[in-house]
């Protein structure tokens, strides 16, 4: 009898714990990294100095939260933009600022659909996410989840940049656990990029093979007169 697999919130906050990760590294050009310790809290909420918060929903519902001090906002903000081509003398020189706000937003978008995508390659089920909000805040304030969770769990994982700032992430999502009953091969990505070029190299492939028959075509007008 095969031995079966089963994921815990544990197991989903590590492929969540990735895509922060993976999206920022890529984002900035700078690594992050995560702690190996993982705390378990009481409750989700937005602290100083610059919020982000996206809802989920689908197979399972949950909340993500990532709570930045204003250093860590800053140096993501700039080496996001240095890393787009942007000149850094250009740049807002306060978190307050509502391009920081901006950038963050997108950041968090970018983090939470690679982190939907994994879910539903590695777990064969959907979720859909809100649009990511971004508050600027100077106290601590309570983030209450507005969907349905059957026993819900919280999760907070911190994270450092290059230069040492802090940022911390924050997972609350049902108690669930996903069994996995027989082996399947975790769906691959699918790059548009390779889409087109597949399709562009068969249309080349296409006028080149039919090139020959249109020349031949031609000298047989050619010799009746047509």
């Amino acid at each position: 009898m095969n031995k079966t697999k089963t994921v815990t919130t544990e197991d989903i906050l590590l492929v969540l714990c990735n895509s922060v990760k993976g999206v920022l590294n890529a984002a900035t050009a700078k690594d992050i990294h995560f702690s190996a310790m993982v705390q378990k809290i009481n409750k989700t909420c937005l602290k100083p100095d610059i919020g982000c918060f996206v809802l989920f929903d689908g197979g399972f519902s949950g909340l993500v939260i990532i709570n930045f001090t204003a250093e860590a906002a800053m140096e993501m903000y700039q080496n996001y933009m240095v890393n787009m081509g942007f000149p850094k003398e250009e740049l807002a020189t306060l978190h307050t600022s509502d391009d920081v706000g901006n950038v963050m937003g997108e950041l968090m978008n970018q983090i939470v659909g690679d982190f939907t995508g994994n879910i539903g390659k590695q777990l064969h089920t959907s979720i859909t996410q809100n649009q990511p909000k971004m508050l600027t805040i100077n106290k601590q304030v309570m983030v209450s989840i507005d969907t349905n969770l059957d026993r819900p769990q919280a999760r907070r994982v911190t994270f450092t940049t290059e230069k040492n700032n802090i940022f911390y992430l924050e997972l609350a999502m049902d108690k669930t656990e996903f069994i996995k009953l027989h082996d399947f091969e975790p769906q691959e990505d699918i790059d548009p990029d390779d889409i087109i070029s597949s399709e562009q190299n068969k249309s080349a492939q296409s006028q080149n093979e039919a090139a020959p028959k249109v020349d031949i075509s031609q000298d047989l007008l050619d010799e009746l007169g047509i």
